[in-house]
């Protein structure tokens, strides 16, 4: 049975090549203790933050899976301005162009059972964006997701 060995070695291989293209972590800082930071203040299987560098827009950090923060959510950007979608990649974007800090929250369904809050802004002296999702039923508010992950950057040594 070389078939199932072939599957099983092609799969090892596909996820290797997409660990080896995620981000690690910000010069200096140690992933783990970032990630357990991070965690501790936004973690949930629906969240996602991302950091990139100020200058280059170069994507240091990833905190969850792609699949999680490739979503597109409601932007929660005006009320009743319809259900206009966003993705953490646009917010860390529009970030990265202007350095101008955003806490949004809002429903993210038409029943109000779930929430999607987003925080985005830059990290004092260190040339460093970020950008934060939190989408479910108990979804942090934007501003709340900002203060905890300003203490969580701290922890890790950022």
């Amino acid at each position: 049975m070389r078939v199932p060995r072939l599957a099983a070695a092609i799969a090892s291989l596909s996820l290797l090549a997409l660990v080896a293209c995620s981000p690690g972590a910000p010069r200096g800082v140690d992933k783990d203790t970032l990630d357990a930071a991070v965690s501790r203040a936004i973690g949930d299987p629906a969240s996602c933050l991302l950091i990139a560098e100020q200058g280059s827009g170069k994507l240091v950090y990833r905190y969850n899976t792609h699949t999680a923060c490739a979503r597109p959510l409601p932007a929660c950007a005006a009320p009743g301005a319809g259900q206009q979608q966003q993705t953490i990649d646009q917010l860390l974007k529009a970030t990265l162009k202007d350095g101008q800090a955003r806490t949004l929250s809002c429903s993210s369904t038409s029943d109000a059972s779930r929430g999607v809050g987003w925080a985005s802004g830059p990290i004092p002296g260190k040339g460093l964006v970020y950008a934060a999702m939190m989408e479910g039923d108990r979804a942090f508010p934007g501003r709340m997701m900002a203060d905890r992950l300003t203490q969580a950057f701290k922890d890790a040594g950022l």
